[in-house]
């Protein structure tokens, strides 16, 4: 009778060995760590949007906002991982969430704008911080914003498919295209579009001046900064093409051209 190779024995093949090592639970493309982050994404939106409808309903407080931005995280991140996953599977991974991205700079910013949005509220509630009674209008060009920069940034990522990466590469890879159709065609930059200003947005939305200050300046500072180390392999890996895309087809994004 023949009986089941013993895995653990010693002419058992090593675990280490084995190709699907990188799914294994505390690995890069961990099956285990993609399903709790993604667990955790949805239970957070759901619980976002349960919470900002309650106050919407039965009260007329202004912190419905906190749950409303807590919801745009979540759906931030999730269609980050999605996006990558569907479009450019070979490099998804669980940083493909970006949930640690320039940690710990990045959560430090999201936690001052929650908090001032908080703080503001309760010890301020009459305040109208918008000039001349525009909060309403300041409101839904915050909402505006947030839904355009999103779907900006995830189509923009769909369409550029293997040739999209969250990390600038500094060599070309063989599936690399100089994508200049759709949404390429007129922005350069559509994901750092789509971020810059979803960002700004959610700091209208939250209704918060000092962060809204401190995004745009945070943000600009970074995208100018990336844009210019990008532009500088995109250019020696496309040559004269990128260069006259470049001139041709602007970022969307100020004083950054």
């Amino acid at each position: 009778m023949d009986f089941p190779p013993d895995r653990h024995g010693p002419g058992a093949p090593s675990a280490q060995m084995r190709p699907d090592r990188v799914y294994y639970p505390g690995q890069a493309k961990s099956l285990e760590g993609i399903a709790v982050r993604s667990f955790c994404l949805g239970l957070a939106l759901a619980l976002s949007v349960v919470v900002m409808t309650s106050i919407l309903s039965f009260t007329t407080s202004p912190l419905w906002r906190l749950p409303f931005f807590t919801a745009t995280l979540s759906t931030f991140h999730f269609l980050e991982f999605w996006t990558t996953a569907r479009y450019n599977t070979s490099v998804a991974s669980t940083d493909s969430f970006l949930l640690t991205a320039n940690w710990p700079a990045y959560a430090i910013a999201h936690a001052a704008a929650s908090l001032e949005c908080l703080l503001t509220q309760l010890l301020f509630p009459n305040r109208a911080w918008a000039p001349f009674y525009s909060g309403y209008v300041l409101l839904l060009l915050g909402l505006i914003l947030v839904f355009v920069g999103q779907a900006a940034r995830s189509l923009a990522m769909a369409q550029a498919g293997p040739s999209f990466n969250h990390t600038i590469q500094r060599k070309k890879k063989d599936d690399h295209e100089l994508v200049t159709t759709g949404v390429y065609s007129f922005l350069r930059h559509p994901a750092y579009f789509g971020f810059f200003y979803w960002g700004i947005g959610t700091q209208l939305v939250l209704g918060n001046p000092i962060c809204f200050v401190a995004y745009v300046l945070v943000l600009w500072r970074f995208f100018a900064a990336r844009v210019r180390s990008e532009e500088g392999d995109l250019v020696r890996f496309f040559g004269d093409d990128y260069a006259d895309y470049k001139k041709r087809v602007g970022t969307g994004i100020p004083l950054i051209r």
